[in-house]
């Protein structure tokens, strides 16, 4: 794939698996935005991400409002790196809708990272304070019950990524 194709990055990965970190390093590429939905979630819905039920309510409100302006931003030759996890098959459905609605590449970045691993990443980044939200060892392990690594039967352009 030529680095100036139009292309939307997506990224999939536990909590502190280092998607963050891989999302602002392709979103230094030229003709490229990142988009966070943390950094969304945290501004529209201030105070109302306290259970999981919260989160995919909210997630989906965003999803459905910004998935129209990402399709524009691509179609007119952006390349998109989002900060949504892509952590399960309904999320990635959700995802090719973009790239194919664009009719643009793709590439889904899977980081494969322990979960002592994931964990320690997760304590510092709480000790830290500079994520917007705080996430308990609990509240890691029931939102990791729900995370589906990729599978080559959903068509992915897959690049895996483990540390």
């Amino acid at each position: 794939m030529s680095t100036n194709e139009t292309t939307l990055h997506l990224v999939c990965g536990k909590i502190a698996a280092g998607k963050s970190t891989l999302v602002t390093e392709l979103g230094r590429r030229l003709s490229t935005v990142i988009v966070r939905e943390d950094h969304w979630l945290s501004r529209l819905y201030p105070g109302e991400q306290n259970t999981l039920d919260d989160y995919v309510r909210n997630s989906t409100r965003l999803r459905s409002a910004i998935g129209p302006h990402l399709i524009d931003l691509l179609r007119n030759g952006l390349s998109v790196v989002l900060d949504f996890p892509a952590n399960t098959p309904n999320s990635r459905a959700w995802m090719r809708t973009l790239f194919e609605d664009a009719r643009c590449a793709h590439q889904l970045h899977y980081l494969d990272v322990p979960d002592q691993v994931c964990k320690a990443r997760l304590k510092r980044r709480n000790e830290s304070g500079e994520h917007e939200f705080i996430v308990s060892d609990e509240e890691f392990d029931l939102i990791t019950a729900y995370f589906v690594p990729p599978s080559l039967d959903e068509g992915f352009e897959v690049f895996v990524h483990r540390t």
